[in-house]
């Protein structure tokens, strides 16, 4: 489940119950999987006060309830703790898990799965993996210094080290500092490179090569939408396993995107120990 929230809109034919509402605006979700989320307690105000099927609809009302997909599989693959005190949960992710719900994705999703564990719903990541990434991914325990964790990547003092597999480019550089910028491209689930002030920054190292296919480490100094496939993709070497950057050479079945956020490295703002985590997975094509 996932915490969504909904504003009651004026309508010109309002209706008389929270019920009917939901069952007007959700037509997907029937009346009883709506009557037991009002039963289990999950549709609330603010301060976390129950609604029920019969509470009066009022416009201006902000409604807070448990998002769930009916039937969610399980994961098939499952996340790792690597390290937590009281401020700070670092997790080590599968591929194909997404770090917040989306779509289908709800009970399967790192956060939520991790705020299940933890029974802490102030759980929050500080940053974003795509759900095709696997690897290290860091979380706010507190609200009260969430705002220091999200700072450390807003001013760029986070070392993120991510290792890839990929084919080797068509050159005898074994070294690569992009500066560009990065926009939405066409489809619009995809970026592409573009013209304008540079808002995306990347060093690629060559680190072992073994026939026409080698391993690169990636260091990103910002962290644009699909930064590091773009940018792999520019120096004519696409990730393998990715579909949107290297469409000339599908994955192999099962083979996930090679791509592994590996080492995560900060100077911690709440105690000033320096921090420094490691991934324990690898990448199966190397």
């Amino acid at each position: 489940m996932h915490q969504s929230r909904l504003y009651l809109p004026r309508l010109e034919s309002q209706p008389s119950t929270l019920l009917e509402y939901m069952l007007r605006r959700f037509p997907h979700v029937t009346s009883d999987q709506w009557l037991d989320r009002f039963e289990r307690g999950i549709v609330t105000l603010a301060d976390g006060a129950a609604l029920t099927a019969n509470t009066p609809y009022r416009p201006g009302m902000m409604v807070y309830y448990e998002r769930e997909v009916i039937d969610e599989p399980d994961v098939l693959e499952v996340e790792t703790v690597l390290f937590q005190n009281s401020e700070i949960l670092v997790a080590d992710k599968p591929h194909g898990m997404p770090v917040t719900p989306a779509g289908d994705y709800v009970r399967r999703s790192l956060l939520h799965r991790l705020r299940e564990s933890t029974r802490n719903k102030e759980l929050t990541p500080a940053h974003r993996l795509d759900r095709d990434t696997a690897g290290l991914v860091l979380f706010s325990l507190r609200a009260a210094t969430r705002g220091l964790y999200h700072g450390l990547f807003l001013d760029g003092v986070v070392e993120r080290r991510y290792l890839a597999v990929a084919a080797l480019p068509p050159t005898e550089h074994r070294s690569w500092r992009l500066e560009n910028r990065i926009a939405a491209g066409e489809p619009w689930f995809t970026q592409r490179i573009s013209e304008g002030e540079v808002n995306a920054a990347t060093q690629i190292e060559l680190v072992e090569s073994r026939e026409e296919k080698g391993l690169f480490e990636l260091t990103p100094k910002t962290g644009k939408k699909h930064q590091l496939r773009v940018h792999m993709a520019s120096i004519g070497a696409p990730i393998e396993g990715d579909v949107l950057y290297n469409p000339s050479r599908p994955p192999q079945q099962g083979q996930p995107l090679q791509l592994l956020a590996y080492r995560l490295t900060f100077i911690d703002p709440v105690d000033g120990a320096r921090r420094e985590f490691v991934t324990q997975r690898s990448l199966s094509a190397w």
